[in-house]
C-alpha cells in the first residue's frame, strides 16, 4: 500500500510544544525521504479576509484576531530545518483544524494513489487529530504517531491519542511504525 507522511503545522507559532516530537518527526522524514516514499506538510494560517468582520472562519472567533497565526507573519513561518527539508514536497496552506477542508489534500492522495497516511505534528488533539479523524473518514487507513506528536500538555496530549485509538485507527511510536513501514518494503 502507498503510504504518504503528512507533518503537520510545524511552525514557528508552535515551536516551544513541538521540541519533544521534533527528533521522531525528523526520524519518520528522513525515512520517508530515504525510502522515496512522498511527505506532504501543513502550514496552517489566516488571510486577511479571515480578520474582517463579522468574522466567518471559526477559529478566528474562538481564538480572537490576537490567538490566530496571520498568514505571512513570523509566526506562521516553517520552523527552519521543516522549510530545510520541504523541497519539492508539497506544503498544503490550511486555514482550520482539518486539512482536507479548502485544500486540495485529498485530491493529491488520490491522484498519487496514496492509500495510507501516517501522521505527525502539532498540536496532537487540534490539527493532528481532526485530520486524522477526517483521513479515516475519507477511506485512507490513518496512522498517528504518538511520539512525533506534541500539544500544550501531556494530559491534552495523551488524551487525544485515546480518543484517536479508540474509534480511528492504530498508535504507534516513531520506531514502530518505521518498523512496520520497512517489513512491507518499499511501498
Amino acid at each position: 500500500m502507498k503510504t504518504a507522511l503528512l507533518i503537520v503545522d510545524m511552525q514557528q507559532y508552535f515551536s516551544g510544544m513541538a521540541k519533544k516530537a521534533t527528533p521522531n518527526i525528523k526520524a519518520l522524514r528522513e525515512y520517508f525521504s530515504e525510502t522515496s516514499r512522498p511527505t506532504i506538510y501543513t502550514q496552517h494560517g489566516h488571510p486577511d479576509e479571515d480578520f474582517v468582520r463579522p468574522y466567518r472562519n471559526q477559529l478566528v472567533r474562538r481564538w480572537g484576531v490576537a490567538g490566530s497565526i496571520h498568514k505571512g507573519s513570523p509566526e506562521w513561518e516553517l520552523i527552519p530545518w521543516v522549510k530545510k527539508s520541504v523541497g519539492t514536497s508539497e506544503v498544503m496552506a490550511k486555514n482550520t483544524y482539518d486539512a482536507f477542508v479548502n485544500t486540495d489534500l485529498a485530491a493529491l492522495l488520490e491522484k498519487n494513489e496514496v492509500g495510507r497516511l501516517v501522521i505527525c505534528g502539532v498540536m496532537t488533539d487540534c490539527c493532528c487529530e481532526t485530520t486524522a479523524r477526517s483521513a479515516f473518514n475519507r477511506g485512507w487507513e490513518t496512522w498517528l504517531v504518538g511520539d512525533a506528536c506534541a500539544s500544550v500538555d501531556e494530559e491534552q496530549h495523551q488524551r487525544s491519542l485515546d480518543d484517536f485509538v479508540f474509534g480511528y485507527g492504530p498508535l504507534w511510536t516513531t520506531e514502530e511504525a518505521i518498523k512496520a513501514l520497512r517489513s512491507e518494503g518499499s511501498t
